[in-house]
Parts: structure tokens; sequence; C-alpha cells
């Protein structure tokens, strides 16, 4: 009897660690950590995926845009590679709203983690770029993107158009327009495909009902929210179905007709209280170099237009 007990403990337990394994079996980071010291990631709990880098003592510092988290592995490597003098380089990619808030403040909470850190580039659409525009010496257009619909593999709400996110049946993850540039965008091009009767019904009538969520952070939860089935459907920068495609997950795309889409800038500002101006300066030429915009046409983004 007791052995049976124990027999059954253990099942139950590997059980259990097998659907924790599959509870977070997309959960990012989805970039490639660092190299070196001990490596401590616990899906779920301890996870710092819009961090990069090295924070202490850096030679340069970027506020990155969220939504360009896949760029960073390779821009950062080879821009060490072109630029062997700089070996110690920090990013964050979180909201860019979340960002400003950040350089307003001169500081970032995240958990029991402070971070007091200024940095060389922020990076951004053209209007959070045009609000802060003073606080700029150098600001260079570097990349494109239009917006896509992102659904679950094959699609099996048959979602064809954004009015289709209006239809009770669908779960939308729809970005915050509170802090994303993104959310006040993809309301635009509910307007452009339906109205402002779309843009009510999906931002104000479905969030009371709860089939409408409002993300925290847009560039990681609509992803994960459709991966794991918690949402039938998210308008996101076509760069970001793109890469989940890359990494094999189980996605598909809605592509959103020229007429009812939008497009959208990024723009870098170099900081007038930049603490590294030299290192900035060459990282911006590498941006819009062939390297960094190569980079950028590989993760679906479109060409800056100079």
């Amino acid at each position: 009897m007791t052995k049976h007990i124990i027999t059954l403990l253990v099942a139950n337990l590997l059980l259990a660690g097998s659907l924790f394994a599959q509870d977070h079996r997309f959960d990012p980071p989805w970039n490639t950590p660092p190299q070196g010291g001990v490596h401590f990631t616990v899906p779920g709990i301890d996870n710092v995926p819009d961090l990069f880098g090295d924070i202490i003592d850096p030679q340069l510092v970027i506020f990155f845009a969220g939504n360009q988290f896949m760029v960073i592995d390779s821009l950062i490597a080879d821009f060490k590679k072109a630029y062997p003098q700089y070996t110690r380089v920090f990013a964050e990619t979180l909201p860019p709203g979340i960002l400003a808030q950040q350089i307003a403040t001169g500081s970032l909470v995240m958990g029991n983690l402070r971070i007091e850190i200024k940095p060389d580039i922020y990076t951004a659409g053209k209007g959070r770029i045009d609000q802060l525009r003073d606080s700029f010496s150098v600001v260079k257009n570097y990349a494109g993107n239009t917006l896509a619909i992102m659904v679950q593999k094959d699609n099996p709400k048959k979602i064809r158009s954004l009015r289709d996110l209006a239809r009770k049946d669908v779960r939308v993850s729809m970005p915050n327009p509170a802090w994303e540039g993104i959310g006040k965008r993809i309301e635009e091009a509910y307007v452009k495909a339906g109205g402002t009767a779309l843009q009510h019904s999906i931002m104000e009538d479905k969030v009371k009902t709860g089939t409408t969520y409002l993300t925290k952070i847009h560039h990681r939860e609509t992803p994960l929210r459709v991966l794991y089935k918690q949402a039938d459907a998210g308008p996101v920068w076509f760069t970001e179905a793109y890469y989940q495609q890359l990494l094999g997950h189980p996605v598909s795309s809605v592509a959103i007709p020229a007429k009812e889409n939008i497009k959208a800038s990024y723009w870098a500002g170099i900081l007038k209280t930049a603490p590294h101006q030299q290192a900035a300066t060459d990282f911006m030429a590498f941006l819009l170099g062939d390297r960094g915009q190569s980079i950028y046409r590989h993760f679906g983004f479109t060409p800056p237009e100079f």
C-alpha cells in the first residue's frame, strides 16, 4: 500500500512538473541570454526579458521602443564588432511611454529592483519623439512598420478583418492607448475600417464585457495571450507576428489592407544629457548604416523615409 502511494505521489509530481513546463513553454525571454555568470531564469517568476546587457558602468545606454526587442541580439553584437572599443552596452525595450516616464523621473522600479540610469539614445514613434523634441541634440528616422492581426495557428475563429474583432465570440488583446503609441494608431485603423462605431465597440463595449483585454506591455502580452489561447486575436505591428512565426510558434497573421492600415515611422534621438555622447554618435551611424538597416529588414521592418 505504501509503495503504491509513493508511486502515485511521484507520478503526480512528474505530471505537475510537465504541466508547469507546458504552461510556460512560450514564455520570454525570446532573445539569447548573455554569456558568463550564474544563469538563473525561472519561467513566470524571475524573468526579465526587457533589460539587456551590462547595467554596471555601461559605455552606452539605449532605450528602444519596446516592439524592437527582436533586433537586439544582432544589433548589439554587430555594433560591438564594428566598434570594438564598446564592450559594455545596456538596453531596455519597455513601452516608449514607460521609458519616457523613466527618463522624466530618473529611475525605474521593477519588482524589488530600482534602476537609476541615464540613456544616451531614446527611440520611439514620431509622435512621442515630437513631444520630447527639445530633449535631443540629433533625431533620425531609421525604420518603419505597418499593422497586422495576430491570430491562433490556422485562424480557428476565421478572422478576416479588423471588423471581425467586434464580434462577441472573439477575445481581443489590445495595446493600451494610455501608454502605447500603437494603441492610438490601431484606433485610427478601426475608424478607417468601420468608423467610430467599430472603435467604440472594441475599445469601450468589449472592454466592459471583458472580451477586449488592454495590455500592460503590448509586445509581450499579445503574443503570449494568443499562444496560451487567452485571446483569439490581437492587432500588432507586422514585425511582431512575423517574429513569432520565425520562432516557429503556433500563430498566424491576417493582413490588413492598405486603405485600412497605418504606417509607423521609428525615430532615434541622442539626448542632450547623454553621458556617452561619442558612443551615441557611433551607434546612430551604425543604426543608419548598411548593417544596421539590414538587421531591421531581416525582421520585417520597412526602410526609413528620409
